[in-house]
């Protein structure tokens, strides 16, 4: 079963537990819909869930249980509390008679499987198959198996749906998700590895993963008859073929005494695991812009100087929350980072991307890398489209800093977006502050992205680029780079 657990607002900066007061005055929304065991309530105020009158005593056993506890100490599940009745409010108004509701610490930039690089949706499954085998040591189980039940808090991923969670049969010896991590997980994960394709495509086209018979469209015969293929891919979509689609044995608990029981799941999830590691990303991915900003653009020295003056804005800023747009692997997120800021990096390329989290993972850096082109950036999607907010709704005025380093041009000569369209949408971005990159047409980077169509930029310059961003912004300070054929900018936003 896919669930919605994530439509978190993006307001804040800090994980915060709701006041006693606030949950009375705060307006709420259902924010999902497809467990019959509960819903996510989202306000102003506080991410809040609804738990059926059934289901209630099972999770308050394993919130309380030495595994509960223990994985919401690691980070690995998100804290959650109860709420007493009289702190309701209007929470009420949107829970049946005898259901309870528990409140979740927020987690800040909610993020979906269709933007992460493929180490992030590994890294999401590895989490579940792990909290899947720890949670059989106290006798339960999970109940479905979605990247959609996965947060990132910075580079880490925490599950966030504790309504997964189910009390199990001690001799039912049946993982009903092993099919769906296989969807979700295993089959995605194939698919980018060999086929180069990425989240977006897979989960925005294909919300329930992939089938086999899919991914073996795609596969020559040699590729078929090979390991993973072989087991994951190719046997089940020849048995599929011979399968009665009206039995619904596959699909009945295979009940046995509760000590091979638990033998036969510890087996299946170490075997999803092996599978799971066999379909990781391989590391160091390469891509047209992996090496883009020193080998495309700048001298070691060069470089060095542009880091050294975003570095002191930064730290002269102290924000708390920046936004990286066109972060590559994600060297000024890194810088963001250390000043103290939550940092949101996106990039176009999968691949970059996936290295901006491997940094902060290695770093330990509190960024949150996301596969978004600002040209097209992530839809609201879902049912009416409103389970999942589009990537805009999340980042708007979310940021203490937007930086735009080497990106403005690619905007305005690849994308055709007009320079003040790209102001106006980083003045809706930012609370107070744009770190900019101006990029003469004269630099060699503008003029191969031109391709000859130099003319359609005859009005570009300098002077053109500080009248555009006065409509929105004071300039605070600039400083020349390359020889001034690259410039860099502080901005601060105007009040109006």
């Amino acid at each position: 079963m896919q669930l919605l657990c994530a439509a978190y607002p993006g307001e804040a900066a800090e994980e915060t537990v709701t006041g006693e007061s606030s949950v009375a005055t705060a307006s709420a929304r259902i924010s999902s819909f497809r467990d019959p065991a509960g819903a996510l309530l989202t306000s102003d105020h506080g991410i809040f869930r609804r738990v059926s009158d059934q289901y209630a005593p099972v999770l308050r056993e394993f919130l309380d249980s030495k595994t509960g506890r223990s994985l919401v100490d690691s980070g690995q599940l998100i804290g959650t509390r109860w709420i007493s009745e009289d702190r309701f409010g209007v929470l009420s108004e949107l829970i049946g008679e005898g259901d309870s509701i528990v409140e979740h610490d927020r987690v800040w930039f909610p993020s979906y499987a269709y933007e992460w690089p493929a180490e992030m949706l590994y890294a999401a499954g590895k989490l579940t198959i792990e909290l899947a085998e720890t949670a059989l040591k106290e006798s339960f189980g999970l109940k479905d198996a979605t990247p959609y039940n996965v947060l990132f808090r910075g580079p880490n991923p925490v599950f966030v749906d504790v309504l997964s969670f189910e009390k199990r049969e001690p001799g039912d010896a049946t993982w009903l998700p092993y099919a769906q991590f296989l969807r979700m997980f295993i089959l995605p994960l194939l698919m980018s590895k060999h086929f180069g394709v990425g989240g977006t495509e897979i989960f925005l086209s294909h919300t329930d993963g992939y089938q086999p018979e899919e991914v073996y469209r795609r596969c020559n015969w040699a590729r078929r008859l090979r390991p993973p293929f072989l087991t994951t891919i190719s046997v089940p979509t020849w048995l599929s073929k011979r399968a009665d689609p009206a039995s619904k044995s596959l699909y009945r608990p295979k009940q046995t005494d509760p000590e091979k029981a638990q033998f036969i799941l510890e087996t299946q999830f170490r075997r999803l695991g092996k599978l799971l590691r066999k379909a990781k990303p391989a590391a160091n991915r390469d891509s047209v812009w992996s090496s883009y900003m020193q080998t495309l653009s700048y001298s070691d020295e060069d470089f060095g100087r542009k880091s050294e003056i975003v570095g002191r804005w930064l730290a002269k800023l102290n924000p708390k929350t920046a936004l990286d747009i066109g972060c590559n692997t994600g060297h000024f997120s890194a810088l963001a980072a250390r000043a103290g800021a939550r940092v949101v990096g996106i990039d176009a390329d999968p691949a970059v991307v996936g290295s901006t989290w491997e940094r902060a993972v290695s770093e330990n850096l509190d960024i949150l890398p996301l596969t978004v082109n600002l040209a097209r950036p992530t839809p609201a999607s879902g049912w009416r489209n409103a389970e999942y907010p589009s990537f805009l709704d999340r980042a708007a005025g979310a940021f203490d800093v937007v930086m735009m380093l080497a990106v403005v041009h690619h905007l305005i000569v690849t994308e055709r977006i007009p320079l003040t369209e790209v102001f106006s949408l980083a003045g809706e971005l930012t609370t107070g502050y744009v770190i900019v990159e101006y990029v003469s047409k004269e630099d060699p980077m503008f003029q191969r992205l031109t391709r000859g169509r130099e003319a359609l930029h005859a009005d570009f310059t300098q002077e053109s680029f500080e009248r555009q961003c006065r409509q929105r912004f004071t300039i605070v300070e600039k400083q020349d780079l390359k020889g001034q054929l690259r410039c860099l900018y502080l901005l601060r936003k105007n009040e109006r």
